[in-house]
């Protein structure tokens, strides 16, 4: 049932590259199977990467995906109002918006955070999924019966439980659930659905680029626990993805075993 709710459709996922995003585009694939036909849109920073990415999705799945790789910096307005104008015709007929580009910069405390890290990141996990939310929203707006289509936001338990050093990460994760929030709201009269999901400790490139590229730091985060992967998430947003059009899966939070809140850890 749910490969047949997911046929024909249109999925566009930001931050497709790698983590979440990639795990994500060949769980649709996977879920859609070889009867449908489903057109995923990719988008990340990286051309290159993307094109490996829709490279190997094809190896596995053959002719029941299409895969279309953009380079898009969500955290550039500019870019993100071509975004949908620039797609191929087939491809401008969006089902699914997938949220997920974002990152943290760094542990800093006030008043010593770097005031690029600061607009970075709200670039990207703000402004950036609100601009391409109101990109897409007019093409769900226009089908019929006050319309239809999914606007999948990933947020954080960073969003929910603040915590010291991540002042700025934890801001804008709370700005994205409230924004969802109000959007859910707003759009109460429709068939669009407006989906939060929040990961506890996912292992990514995320704690990486958190540490400014330093490896073995990152490495540091996930000792001693076991982690969930971007598999279990993908696993979720697609779930939510293909339930019955007037199924919302409104708010998710999704913890691995060993974590019960941001800083409540058991480690072995």
């Amino acid at each position: 049932m749910a490969a047949a709710r997911l046929n024909g459709k249109t999925i566009v996922i930001t931050g497709a590259s790698s983590g979440i995003g990639r795990s994500t585009a060949f769980e649709f694939a996977r879920v859609a199977g070889p009867a449908s036909q489903i057109r995923l849109v990719l988008t990340a920073r990286r051309l290159n990467v993307l094109q490996d990415v829709a490279a190997d999705l094809v190896k596995q799945f053959g002719d029941t995906v299409k895969v279309l790789p953009v380079a898009l910096d969500v955290s550039d307005p500019d870019a993100v109002r071509g975004f949908v104008p620039s797609l191929p015709e087939e491809f401008r007929d969006i089902n699914v918006l997938v949220n997920n580009a974002g990152l943290a910069k760094g542990f800093a405390r006030a008043p010593g955070i770097a005031e690029a890290d600061m607009n970075t990141m709200f670039a990207t996990n703000v402004t950036g999924l609100i601009n391409l939310t109101q990109a897409v929203l007019p093409i769900y707006q226009a089908r019929p019966d006050g319309g239809h289509g999914d606007i999948i936001n990933i947020g954080s338990n960073a969003g929910r439980y603040p915590y010291v050093g991540g002042g700025i990460y934890c801001a804008t994760k709370a700005a994205i659930r409230s924004f969802s929030e109000s959007l859910r709201q707003e759009l109460v009269a429709t068939r669009i659905r407006v989906i939060e999901i929040d990961p506890g400790q996912v292992e990514t490139n995320f704690a990486v680029v958190r540490h400014y590229g330093d490896q073995a730091k990152a490495d540091a985060i996930y000792a001693n626990v076991d982690p969930l992967e971007p598999e279990d998430i993908a696993e979720v947003i697609v779930f939510a993805a293909s339930r019955r059009e007037n199924v919302v899966l409104a708010d998710a939070l999704i913890y691995p075993s060993h974590q019960a809140g941001y800083g409540v850890m058991h480690r072995k």
